[in-house]
C-alpha cells in the first residue's frame, strides 16, 4: 500500500500524531511519502519511514506556483493508494486526481469549505468537528478516527535537575505558547497553591507574558520553562498532575500523553475534553477560564490520593479502551482501500 502526504504544521499536539501515525503504518508495511515544511523539528523522526520533499508552499512564492503541479505529478507517477492532506492549508495542495481516495485530515474547526474542493472525505478527529462539517454544508464522505500516542511507560527525570524539591506537588502542561493555552491563567491558578510547582514545556508567542504574571504574583521561583523537547514523556513521569486549561482544544493529545504516563489530569471543559473526559471517572473537568476553579481541582487531587489514583486509573483505561494504536492505524487502512 501507498499513501502520499501533505504536511505543512509547525510542531505542536497534530505534528506528533502525525509523526506517530506515519510510523505506525510502516510497521504495517504502508510505503509513504511526505510534503512538509523545511526545518521541522520531527523530520528526524519520520524521515527513516517516509520520502520527504520540503516545500513552505507560501503565498507569493513560486513554489506556490509550481507545488500543486509537483504533487500532481507525484501522484500521477507513484499511483498511491490514498492521498492526505493534513488541516485546511494542506487540502489546497490536493490534485484533481481520480486515481486513488482523497482524504483531508481535520484536527480542529474548519470556518468554510473551500479549501476542500478536490477531497473526498474529511476526517475528523472528534464527533464535535464531524457534525460542524456537515453544518457548514459538506455532502461528501465524513469519517471520525481519533488520534494515539505511545503508551510506554518511561523513567521520570531527576527533579534535582530542575530544582525542584522532591517532596513538592508538581503540576505540568505544555503546548504552543499561545493565548488559547491558558498558560497565564494556570500559572494564575498555581500562584494561589503555595508550595506548588509548575513545569511548563513548549515555546511560543505568549510565553513572555507568562514569564511576565509569573512575576507579578511572585511565583517565578515556583515555575520551570522547558522549552521545546524532544520526549515530554519524562517530565511527565515526572510530575505530579497534569492540567490542561486550554480555552480552545479540539480534541487535546496531552491529555493522551499524560494519561499513557498514568498522571492525573484536570482540564478545561474544552470541546475535545467534553466528549471523552468524565468528571470524577478519568479526570476532573473545570469549566473554561476559571482559575479558581482550576486551583481548586489540583488541590483536590494533591490532598486526596484516593482520588488522583481513581482518576488516573481511569483515564488510563479510555486511553487503551479509546484511544489505542491497532484501532486509529487499522480504520486508515480500511479508509485507504476505499475507492473515490
Amino acid at each position: 500500500m501507498k499513501v502520499l502526504h501533505f504536511h505543512f504544521g509547525k510542531d505542536g499536539g497534530a505534528e506528533r500524531f502525525f509523526v506517530h501515525l506515519v510510523n505506525a503504518l510502516a510497521r504495517r508495511d504502508v510505503e509513504q511519502t511526505a510534503i512538509i515544511r523545511p526545518n521541522r523539528l520531527w523530520r528526524k523522526d519520520i524521515e527513516a519511514v517516509t520520502n520527504i520533499t520540503e516545500s513552505n508552499f507560501r503565498n507569493l512564492s513560486l513554489d506556490r506556483l509550481l507545488l500543486p503541479m509537483k504533487a500532481a505529478r507525484m501522484a500521477r507517477t507513484q499511483k498511491p493508494d490514498a492521498l492526505v492532506a493534513w488541516a485546511q492549508r494542506a487540502s489546497e495542495l490536493m490534485p484533481d486526481y481520480r486515481g486513488c481516495i482523497k482524504i483531508s485530515r481535520l484536527g480542529d474547526y474548519p470556518t468554510n469549505l473551500r479549501h476542500f474542493k478536490n477531497t473526498d472525505v474529511i476526517v475528523c478527529n472528534t464527533p464535535g468537528i464531524g457534525q460542524h462539517v456537515r453544518e457548514l454544508g459538506w455532502t461528501r464522505g465524513v469519517e471520525v478516527i481519533s488520534n494515539f500516542t505511545d503508551t510506554e511507560r518511561v523513567a521520570p527525570v531527576d527533579r534535582a535537575a530542575l530544582k525542584t524539591p522532591e517532596d513538592a506537588p508538581v503540576v505540568m502542561s505544555m503546548g504552543r505558547f499561545v493565548p488559547r493555552k491558558e498558560f497565564a491563567l494556570l500559572t494564575a491558578a498555581v500562584a494561589k497553591l503555595p508550595g506548588v510547582y509548575l513545569w511548563l514545556a513548549g515555546d511560543g508567542e505568549e510565553r513572555k507574558n507568562v514569564e511576565k504574571v509569573a512575576a507579578d504574583l511572585g511565583v517565578t521561583n515556583r515555575m520551570r520553562f522547558l522549552g521545546w523537547q524532544k520526549d515530554t514523556r519524562p517530565f511527565v513521569a515526572a510530575a505530579d498532575i497534569f492540567v490542561m486549561p486550554s480555552n480552545h482544544e479540539p480534541l487535546g493529545n496531552v491529555i493522551l500523553e499524560a494519561w499513557a504516563q498514568h498522571k492525573p489530569v484536570v482540564s478545561s471543559r474544552s470541546e475535545g475534553p467534553s466528549w471523552f473526559m468524565h468528571d470524577g471517572e478519568n479526570g476532573l473537568l473545570v469549566d473554561i477560564g476559571d482559575a479558581d476553579g482550576f486551583a481548586s481541582a489540583i488541590e483536590r487531587l494533591i490532598n486526596d490520593s484516593v482520588l488522583a489514583t481513581k482518576v488516573a486509573a481511569g483515564g488510563y483505561a479510555t486511553l487503551m479502551s479509546q484511544f489505542s494504536e491497532d484501532a486509529i492505524a487499522n480504520a486508515y487502512l480500511e479508509l485507504f482501500k476505499r475507492k473515490p
